[in-house]
C-alpha cells in the first residue's frame, strides 16, 4: 500500500480489451473520486478490439471502431501514457518505458520511469513463429492495428499491381494463410469478400485471387466441435478457398511456403496466424515466473508470485479450474478477468481479500463475414447448443457490444451503433488506402 498521504498508484500495462476495460472502470470508481491514481500505458495511441483486426486487414472496418486512448482517459478519469514497457524493478516498485521514436527515428519522448503500488500486466500476445526459418522475414502478422493496416495497404497495392501488369494479369494474386484457427479462418472469408468487392469496383471482371489456408492439424478450428468445424470447412471450400490440412510448415521463402511433405506453395502475400505467445521481453521481468510461451504464471486471483503484480488476458497463464489446461486466450476470458480484477483492486485498497477468478466458457463463435457465422454456446439450461447463420451472427456481434458497453456505457454504445448504420449506407464498403 502507498503512504497514507499519497494516492494509491495503479498502473495497467497494455490497452487491449482487458486493459482498457479495467482502466475505464477503475477510473470511474477511484480516479473520479480522487481515491487512487489510475494510469494506462500502451505503445499505440488508439485501441481496436483484437477480434476485429482481420476486418482492419481486409479494409472493411470503419474508423469509428477505433478508440482514442487520450479521449477515453479524459472522459473516464484515468491517465494515459504512450510508450512501451521494457523492464521492471520489483523492489523499487518501478516500471521502465523505452524511448518513443518518430517515423524518422527521432526521439519524441525520452526513456521514463513510473512507480506503482499495484501493477497489472495486460500486454496481450504476439504470433508464435516456433523459430521456423523465414517466417519472421517473409510473413505478415496481425498482432497489432499497425500490422493490420500495413497488410491492408499491401493487399490493395498487390491487387492493383497484379491487375495492371501485362505479365501477371492472367495469373491470380496468391495469398496464403498459415493457421486454421479463428484468425486464419475469419481472415480468409473476409479477404474473399474484399477481393470480390475490388472486382465490383472495376479492377477486374471477376475476383482473380487464390486463397490458401495451411494447417498442421487435420481439423479446422480445434476450439469448435467437429460438426461445426466440418460445416465451416464446407463453407470455405464452397467459397473456393484451398485448404491444405495436415501440412506442417518447415520454411518460408520469398516465393512461398514449404511443407513437411516437400510441397512448395507459392504465394504473393503470406500471413502467419499459427499460434500465440506473450512477448519475449516478459521472460526477464525481474524474476517473475513465466511458462514456455512467456506468459506470466498467476494463481486463481490472477496474482503473480509478487503480491503487488497481477496479470490478465493472453499474457497470463491461469489454470482452468476443473481442467488440465489453462484458461484459453479468448476475448470473453479477458473481459471476465478485467471484471474480477476490478473487484480485487477495490478490495485491495480497502484491506479485503482478493476475488478468485473462475472462467465461464460461453462457447466459441467464428464469423465468416457476410457468408455465415458458426459456433457453439454453453447454456446452463440447454447444455451445449450448436448454432449457425443469423442467430450466431447476432451472438458474435453481441460479444463486441459487451466490450463497447464496458468502455463507453449503454447510451454511447447505442449512439455509435446507429452512427455506423448511417455511415455504411454512405461510405464505400472497403478502404482503398
Amino acid at each position: 500500500m502507498a503512504d497514507n498521504n499519497e494516492k494509491h498508484k495503479i498502473v495497467i500495462v497494455g490497452g487491449g480489451a482487458a486493459g482498457l476495460e479495467l482502466a475505464t472502470s477503475l477510473g470511474n470508481k477511484l480516479g473520479k473520486r480522487g481515491l487512487a491514481e489510475v494510469m494506462l500505458l500502451d505503445a499505440s495511441s488508439t485501441h481496436i478490439w483484437k477480434p476485429l483486426l482481420h476486418e482492419v486487414a481486409a479494409g472493411t472496418l470503419g474508423e469509428t471502431e477505433e478508440v482514442e486512448y487520450l479521449n477515453q482517459a479524459h472522459r473516464n478519469h484515468f491517465r494515459f501514457r504512450l510508450g512501451r514497457m521494457e523492464g521492471l524493478d520489483r523492489k523499487k516498485k518501478e516500471i521502465y518505458v523505452s524511448p518513443t521514436l518518430g517515423d524518422n527515428g527521432e526521439e519524441l519522448i525520452p526513456r521514463r520511469t513510473f512507480s506503482y503500488d499495484t501493477l497489472v500486466m495486460s500486454v496481450g500476445s504476439v504470433s508464435n513463429t516456433f523459430n521456423i526459418k523465414g517466417v519472421a522475414e517473409h510473413c505478415m502478422f496481425l498482432d497489432t492495428t499497425s500490422q493490420a493496416y500495413k497488410f491492408q495497404k499491401q493487399l490493395v497495392e498487390a491487387y492493383i499491381k497484379n491487375h495492371a501488369s501485362i505479365n501477371t494479369a492472367d495469373q491470380p494474386l496468391s495469398i496464403a494463410i498459415v493457421g486454421a484457427g479463428a484468425t486464419g479462418v475469419e481472415l480468409s472469408a473476409q479477404l474473399h469478400e474484399v477481393t470480390d468487392l475490388l472486382a465490383v469496383y472495376g479492377l477486374d471482371e471477376s475476383s482473380n485471387v487464390k486463397l490458401t489456408i495451411i494447417e498442421a492439424a487435420t481439423q479446422l478450428l480445434p476450439a469448435l466441435p467437429i460438426k461445426l468445424a466440418t460445416a465451416t470447412q464446407q463453407q470455405l471450400v464452397k467459397l473456393g478457398i484451398d485448404l491444405k490440412m495436415g501440412r506442417r510448415v518447415v520454411e518460408v521463402t520469398k516465393e512461398g511456403i514449404k511443407t513437411h511433405d516437400g510441397e512448395m506453395i507459392e504465394a504473393d502475400l503470406k500471413v502467419w496466424a499459427a499460434g500465440i505467445k506473450a512477448p519475449d521481453w516478459m521472460k526477464q521481468l525481474d524474476g517473475l515466473e513465466t511458462n514456455h510461451i512467456n506468459q506470466l504464471v498467476v494463481d486463481q486471483t490472477l496474482k503473480t508470485s509478487d503480491d503487488a503484480i497481477f496479470a490478465m488476458g493472453d499474457c497470463a497463464a491461469c489454470l482452468w479450474v476443473g481442467h488440465d489446461e489453462n484458461v484459453p486466450p479468448r476475448a470473453q476470458a479477458a473481459h471476465q478477468q478485467a471484471s474480477t480484477l476490478y473487484k480485487t483492486i477495490i478490495n485491495r485498497l480497502n484491506g479485503r481479500a482478493p476475488v478468485k477468478y473462475v472462467y465461464r466458457d460461453y462457447g466459441s463463435l467464428v464469423s465468416l463475414g457476410k457468408y455465415t457465422t458458426v459456433g457453439n454456446l454453453m447454456g446452463n439450461l440447454m447444455g451445449t447448443v450448436s448454432i449457425g447463420g443469423f442467430i450466431a451472427r447476432v451472438v458474435y456481434l453481441s460479444l463486441y457490444k459487451m466490450h463497447q458497453v464496458a468502455i463507453h456505457g449503454y447510451f454511447r454504445t447505442a449512439m455509435l451503433t446507429l452512427s455506423n448504420l448511417f455511415r455504411r449506407s454512405a461510405h464505400a464498403k472497403i478502404k482503398m488506402h
